[in-house]
């Protein structure tokens, strides 16, 4: 059993973990993430938040004449760019908390 200095302890350093979390999304929010298909042929960034920041497609894509490869490689680029965002949100929560599995109140 805890003694009742050792829970006030374990809740100060709790609710120490959930702030720095707060905070590390709140910056991973920020950061911009990179993703490509069709050999760089179409480049996505999309911020750490979600939001799609810009598209490029080249274009010689468009002289193909085949849309559907088209929108085929901006969804894949699109996907890994918000799956970057994700591992990075993922690996930043584990090293704040030791790897423990705390469930930081829905933060993430």
């Amino acid at each position: 059993m805890f003694k009742g200095g050792n829970i006030n302890q374990l809740m100060k350093m709790a609710k120490q973990l959930q702030n720095q979390a707060a905070r590390m999304k709140e910056e991973i929010e920020q950061m911009e993430f990179t993703g490509t298909a069709g050999g760089e042929a179409v480049k996505v960034v999309a911020k750490g938040s979600g939001e799609l920041v810009s598209i490029e497609i080249s274009p010689e894509l468009f002289e193909s004449g085949d849309r559907e490869m088209v929108q085929d490689l901006v969804l894949a680029a699109a996907n890994q760019a918000l799956r970057e965002a994700k591992e990075k949100m993922a690996k930043e929560l584990e090293r704040i908390t030791g790897g423990l599995g705390i469930d930081m109140g829905g933060l993430f």
